[in-house]
């Protein structure tokens, strides 16, 4: 619904260009907004025009008109003056106000079926036939990503990915949760998922350069159909989720890209904990400190290979070698052999989950 902020400054805005002053009453008799410098107008007098079967007439030196929405008067728009010019005004002033409504309404509409789209709120016979009414397509290629903001950034976020995609007729930002805001984005004949990161690294730019805000970006799978967009939202979800778990240094997120992680973490708690046990037993290695545990990282990262790991680390092979001694020492794992290598990185990650279950329940 239309806030009496906007309506404020949509007077005002007339008030400046024609230079005539206004006044908005609900249909409660309640002053919306105004701007009359003196003679305020009574409130009981617009209440009992509202309910008259009249458009227009004059009262108390004022022209007062109906403003409609869909034939349904909603308000009363009060005109300074009784003269030719007070009536020209007052029309212009009601054309203004009822395509605002309109334009809100259409705004509202789209974002509440866009949301409960999202949410899968909607049967399929409800979304092919609102979505005829909205203009919206059935068929097209979109995508939906999801920018991680703070509570107290979340409108700000929203008004900026709006503007920056305001020419984008067919994309759609809404706020779905408190602290994210959602892009539904239509492809272009010649965009593919490959090129959807170029749009994550912008919005992060956006964030950064508007918002003042880092942001993390995610993103699902493109889908042909408007009913399957809350397919992607799960799956840009989901993304965020698994990539703040398990690449914690990266912040933009695709599904198609989250590797093992997004096994792990459709795992049940106890059977990753189950997992644990069996793997490491009596020698959890809760002695290991963040140097250990680095270094592994880094030799995993370069295929087991000794010399560009040390050479990564700035470190000498020997120092390399005692390193993953004392990590052998204390899980059991030799992370020079294959096998060993894999089951430590799959537990590492493994640990992680669990500890960020523990953290979030």
């Amino acid at each position: 619904m239309i806030t009496k902020q906007v309506i404020q400054t949509c007077i005002d805005d007339l008030k400046e260009l024609t230079k005539a002053e206004f006044a908005i009453v609900d249909n409660q008799g309640i002053l919306m907004a105004g701007n009359f410098e003196k003679d305020k107008p009574d409130l009981a007098v617009m209440k009992n025009f509202f309910d008259s079967p009249a458009d227009s007439q004059i009262v108390e030196g004022n022209y007062l008109f109906k403003v409609r929405e869909e034939d349904e008067p909603v308000y009363v728009l009060i005109a300074k003056g009784s003269d030719s010019d007070g009536y020209v005004m007052g029309k212009i002033a009601v054309s203004q106000l009822e395509q605002l409504l309109v334009a809100y309404k259409e705004q509202f509409d789209h974002n509440s079926f866009i949301q409960n789209l999202l949410l899968d709120n909607l049967l399929l016979v409800d979304i092919y036939n609102r979505a005829k009414k909205l203009g919206i397509a059935l068929k097209a290629r979109r995508v939906v990503f999801m920018v991680e903001v703070s509570a107290e950034k979340g409108n700000e976020a929203l008004h900026a990915i709006k503007i920056a995609f305001s020419e984008k007729m067919d994309d759609y930002a809404i706020a779905v949760e408190e602290n994210g805001v959602i892009l539904v984005h239509t492809l272009e004949d010649d965009e593919k998922l490959e090129d959807m990161r170029n749009i994550a690294a912008m919005l992060q730019d956006l964030m950064n350069t508007e918002v003042m805000l880092k942001a993390r970006v995610s993103y699902g799978t493109i889908v042909e159909e408007l009913r399957e967009i809350s397919k992607s939202y799960k799956e840009a979800r989901m993304a965020l989720d698994v990539g703040k778990i398990f690449y914690n240094e990266e912040t933009i997120h695709a599904y198609d890209s989250l590797g093992i992680g997004r096994l792990i973490y459709q795992l049940p708690a106890n059977l990753c904990k189950l997992f644990i046990d069996e793997i490491y037993g009596e020698n959890m290695p809760k002695e290991l400190d963040e140097e250990i545990l680095h270094t592994a990282t880094v030799f995993l990262e370069n295929s087991l290979n000794v010399s560009e790991t040390a050479r990564q680390l700035y470190i000498h092979r020997n120092t390399l070698v005692y390193r993953i001694e004392k990590l052998k020492a204390v899980t059991g794992l030799d992370v020079r052999i294959f096998d060993d290598a894999l089951t430590f990185k799959i537990a590492t990650m493994v640990t992680n989950y669990i500890q960020y279950m523990d953290n979030n329940t």
